[in-house]
């Protein structure tokens, strides 16, 4: 059987990208690990030194010229992600560490105060940890209950049952865009518009989504929609939390501190205006400032752009690997995006994350923090090769032949 041909690449820009000019063992570095993190091109580390050498001071506390240019930087990195995922106000943008911190602000701030006994939050059986543990707690502290969409063999979830579970009990849906662990593309829309219909919040995460496609907040007529900087070619402990301006500004604080209050004594304290009551302490300044750096950095290629070339490079991993004997895509026929997660009979997803290292692949292996979905499909964990936009068909040929070389070892087959 011939092989596919290799696409013709949409995009070339691994150049921009100092960290894959790196030779790995000797070897040329097959990056394939970017669910996990992304690279970040030159611009965003030139971006963030450049502010160290140059703006470097606290915000929204001094008058002298450093700390107002500091404080510009900060707020342009704002509205950068306001015009972005297409927020209608810069005040709806909350800068986080990432999705995670953005998630336990809301469970923490929106769900003490909106969660009773007897009230229902429907996950799905997508998630990553970080939408499961914080509901976990905080339905602990509430007395709500958590109802889950369960997922069908082909990697989608299951609408019709998902549909079962939305009541008038039902208070938050919370919901992964791609999940992590699959590159599975949920149909968010039709599951805001339900949730809406019976009256429920709804939590999107997004941050598997925003390097890979579009994303207009307004348009999913979502309230809260969450990513980090990190997946997005931007620098890590840095994110944003978009929640409707409505919703944030009646929600109060999570965190006390600096920064995020209006006035103290020790009697009563009153808080700052969103989102700065939600921002307690000096944030991440040249985190906001390379998360905007990235931003740029997309946008200036195009996210349509990146979305076909990303697309035609699945398409082409999908097939070499299905031609892999003994080799299963899990979630195979579902729509994906950027993720090719899979088992290979004989070897235990770690080993062959070691010995594809060994040949210069970099993939992730493991549960991915996504342990009741593993668990869902029988599986201890799976090897996870996942796309960015300087990834090429080179990196596919290298992660073949080392899985031959796996095989090899392990004297379970060859590649077709």
């Amino acid at each position: 059987m011939n092989a596919p041909l290799a696409p013709a690449p949409v995009l070339d820009v691994a150049g921009d990208f100092p960290i894959l000019q790196r030779p790995l063992r000797g070897r040329r570095l097959a990056y394939l690990d970017n669910g996990a993190t992304t690279q970040k091109p030159a611009s965003v580390i030139r971006a963030i030194s450049d502010y160290y050498e140059h703006a470097n001071a606290n915000i929204h506390r001094g008058v002298h010229f450093l700390s107002q240019h500091a404080t510009d930087l900060y707020d342009e990195a704002r509205r950068g992600v306001q015009q972005f995922i297409n927020a209608s106000r810069a005040e709806e943008i909350v800068f986080t560490s990432g999705t995670t911190q953005a998630i336990n602000l809301v469970a923490y701030s929106w769900g003490r105060d909106n969660l009773h006994p007897g009230d229902e939050i429907v996950l799905t059986e997508l998630e990553h940890h970080s939408n499961i543990v914080p509901w976990q707690l905080i339905a602990k502290q509430t007395g709500a209950v958590i109802k889950v969409a369960p997922v069908m063999d082909s990697g989608e979830i299951d609408l019709e049952a998902y549909h079962a579970l939305l009541s008038d009990k039902t208070r938050l849906v919370g919901m992964v865009h791609i999940s992590n662990a699959l590159g599975v593309i949920n149909p968010v829309n039709t599951m805001i518009q339900a949730a809406r219909r019976v009256g429920a919040a709804v939590l999107v995460d997004g941050a598997q989504a925003v390097a890979h496609q579009p994303v207009d907040v307004q348009a999913l007529d979502c309230d809260f929609y969450v990513f980090s900087a990190h997946k997005l070619y931007g620098p890590t402990g840095m994110g944003a939390l978009y929640a409707r301006y409505d919703v944030l500004n009646a929600m109060g604080p999570w965190q006390g501190g600096g920064d995020m209050i209006h006035t103290v004594s020790f009697q009563e304290s009153t808080y700052a205006p969103v989102p700065q009551r939600f921002e307690a302490g000096t944030p991440n300044i040249a985190g906001a400032v390379g998360m905007h750096a990235a931003i740029r950095y997309v946008k200036e290629i195009g996210l349509d752009r990146i979305a076909q070339h990303e697309t035609q490079l699945l398409a082409y991993a999908t097939d070499q690997l299905a031609a892999v004997p003994g080799l299963t895509i899990i979630g195979h026929h579902a729509p994906r995006a950027g993720i090719v997660s899979f088992v290979l009979d004989g070897i235990h997803p770690h080993d062959l994350g070691t010995i594809l290292d060994a040949e210069g692949v970099a993939i992730r292996a493991g549960h991915h923090c996504a342990m009741p979905l593993m668990t869902r499909f029988g599986i201890p964990g799976t090897a996870r090769a996942s796309l960015a936009l300087y990834n090429t068909e080179a990196d596919i040929t290298a992660l073949i032949g080392a899985l031959d070389k796996a095989q090899e070892l392990f004297g379970t087959g060859h590649h077709a």
